[in-house]
């Protein structure tokens, strides 16, 4: 039987709290919280540290998934890269150039779009999309 995690999609209300409602799943046992990060939350996924260890077969039963997935659409995700693109010293800025460029001509994925590229990138993960 699969471990299963219940994102409550009604708490999001922007990135911040995106990644309150992943601590709170998946980090409640730990001295630390997760960075405000992709690549954090992909790290998460791998397992190792959190409540998932490696390799581990999880279900994400994601509450709520299509209003997230509206929310952190075109006009979050042009409004992230452009605050990237303010910090130079922080971040490729070619790179994100690129991704703006990618998304405005409709090329480019979402940071939704990406956060479930993530997901099922790992194969012993299930993510159940509900609308509630």
């Amino acid at each position: 039987m699969k471990k299963e995690f219940v994102i409550d999609g009604n708490r999001i209300k922007d990135k911040s709290s995106l990644y309150e409602e992943i601590n709170r799943q998946f980090m409640h046992e730990e001295s630390w919280q997760l960075a405000e990060s992709l690549d954090a939350f992909d790290d998460l996924l791998y397992g190792g540290f959190g409540a998932i260890k490696e390799k581990e077969e999880i279900k994400i039963v994601w509450l709520n998934f299509e209003r997230n997935k509206e929310a952190f659409g075109l006009d979050f995700t042009r409004n992230f890269y452009k605050e990237k693109l303010e910090q130079p010293e922080n971040f490729d800025s070619k790179l994100v150039r690129r991704q703006l460029d990618d998304l405005e001509r409709g090329e480019g994925q979402t940071y939704f779009e990406i956060i479930e590229e993530i997901i099922s990138s790992h194969p012993n993960i299930e993510l159940i999309k509900n609308r509630r």
